[in-house]
Order: C-alpha cells, then structure tokens, then sequence
C-alpha cells in the first residue's frame, strides 16, 4: 500500500512541476511580446450566476438535499 501511495505522489508531483513549466513558460512568451494582460470585466449577471452556482454546491456539500446525488 505505501508504495502505491509513493507512486501516487511521484505522479502527481510530475504533473504539478510540468503544470509549473508550462505556466512560467506561456508568462515567459507573453511578457516577451510586450503585451498587456487583458481585463477581465464581469457583469452582474455573469456574477449572480456564479454565486448561485456556489450556493447550491455548498447546499450539496451540506447535504441539505436528501436524494441528490
């Protein structure tokens, strides 16, 4: 069992440290070509609809819902 568990961990610490390459390359790439991130703007129905997404995972989380699955 504590072998599998130290593959598991290997891979996953592979995975995060490619993942890591990845993103500081594309920052590389894109501090490179001199542009500016663009803004993010958000409105306020996109914004409701997020929250309510929220609430009704943290109602499932909770399992407020007896047949939910």
């Amino acid at each position: 069992m504590a072998n599998r568990q130290k593959k598991v961990a290997a891979a996953l610490a592979a995975v995060n440290n490619y993942l890591q390459m990845e993103e500081s390359a594309a920052a590389d790439r894109h501090l490179s070509s001199g542009l500016q991130p663009p803004e993010i703007q958000q409105s306020a129905w996109s914004q409701s609809g997020r929250q309510d997404m929220m609430t009704m995972r943290k109602l499932i989380q909770m399992r407020t819902f007896a047949n939910f699955r």
